[in-house]
C-alpha cells in the first residue's frame, strides 16, 4: 500500500548560527530546502524540536516517524565522540547533537530508514561509534578543497569535485555511475568509520564521501555532499531520495502489519 511516510528532520539552535544577534529569544530553525526535497518525493516532513533533556518526549516523536533525515549544519561537538576540541573546530550545537545521535541510534536498532547529508553523514558515523576529522585542510594530509561555502561566494549547487562510488553499494544502484560530481560545503569529515557501517564513496584525496549500514534490508545512507540542491537536475540523486522514501513506506507498512 502506498502512503506518504512521515520523515523527521531535527532543527538547529538559532544561536548556533554565525552572526545571529545574541538578544534574540532562544529559537529552533532549519533550512527549508530539506523539507521541500522530502515533500517533492512524496514524504510528509516533521520538524523535530531539540528537547535534549526530555528523552520520553523525543521517543514519542521518534516512534511516530517512518524515517529519519539528518540535515547539514554546524560542526558536531568533539565531546560527542570523546575527543578534545581542536582550535580548528567551528561552531557547534550540543542539543542538536544529542537529539540527532539518539534518533540515529534508535533507528539503527529498529531498522528504521535513515538518510544523512553533509553533517548528517558525520552524525551517523558518530552514532555508530566513529570519529571525525575536525578540519580537513589542517588535519588531513593531502586534502583537496572541500569547503566551498556559500558565504565565500560559491553557489550551493556548484559541482566542486568528483567522487568514486563502490560498485556493489546502494548509492551506486541509485546513481547508476562509478563516479559523479558533487557539491561540497564542509570542513569536517569521517575519520574512523563506526561499527556496522562501510564506506561506499571517496573523494580523490581519500576522504570518505558516503557511508552505508551493513544491516540487511535497512536503508542507512549518509553522503558528505548536499544532494537536496541537486535533486532537480540529476536523475541519480532523485532516485536516491525516492529510494529513501520507498524504504520509509515499506517500514511503515511492515510496522502496520506487525501491530494489526
Amino acid at each position: 500500500m502506498r502512503q506518504r511516510p512521515v520523515i523527521g528532520i531535527a532543527t538547529q539552535t538559532l544561536q548556533s548560527i554565525d552572526r545571529i544577534p545574541e538578544d534574540l529569544p532562544a529559537s529552533w530553525v532549519m533550512n527549508q530546502r530539506y523539507f521541500h526535497a522530502c515533500t517533492q518525493v512524496g514524504a510528509i516532513p516533521w520538524m523535530v524540536p531539540l528537547l535534549d533533556d526530555d528523552l520520553e518526549t523525543l521517543r514519542a516523536i521518534y516512534d511516530r516517524l517512518d524515517g529519519v533525515f539528518i540535515a547539514g549544519g554546524v560542526d558536531v561537538d568533539p565531546a560527542s565522540y570523546g575527543a578534545e576540541r581542536h582550535e580548528l573546530c567551528g561552531r557547534t550545537d550540543p542539543p542538536r547533537d544529542v537529539v540527532e545521535i539518539q534518533f540515529a541510534r534508535w533507528a539503527m536498532e529498529d531498522g528504521k530508514p535513515v538518510f544523512g547529508v553533509c553533517r548528517g553523514l558525520q552524525v551517523i558515523n558518530v552514532a555508530a561509534g566513529g570519529t571525525l576529522v575536525q578540519d580537513c585542510e589542517g588535519l588531513f594530509q593531502g586534502a583537496i578543497k572541500h569547503d566551498y561555502f556559500p558565504g565565500a561566494g560559491w553557489a550551493r549547487d556548484y559541482l566542486a569535485h568528483d567522487i568514486r562510488i563502490a560498485p556493489d553499494s546502494r548509492l551506486h544502484t541509485a546513481m547508476g555511475e562509478d563516479a559523479v560530481m558533487v557539491n561540497s560545503m564542509h570542513h569536517q569529515a569521517v575519520d574512523r568509520v563506526g561499527e556496522g557501517l562501510v564506506a561506499t564513496a571517496w573523494a580523490s584525496d581519500g576522504l570518505v564521501e558516503a557511508l552505508e549500514g551493513t544491516r540487511e534490508g535497512q536503508f542507512l545512507v549518509g553522503v558528505q555532499w548536499h544532494p537536496e540542491m541537486l535533486l532537480d537536475n540529476h536523475a541519480g540523486t532523485l532516485r536516491l531520495f525516492e529510494d529513501f522514501i520507498e524504504a520509509a513506506n515499506q517500514y511503515h507498512n511492515a510496522q502496520s502489519l506487525a501491530f494489526a
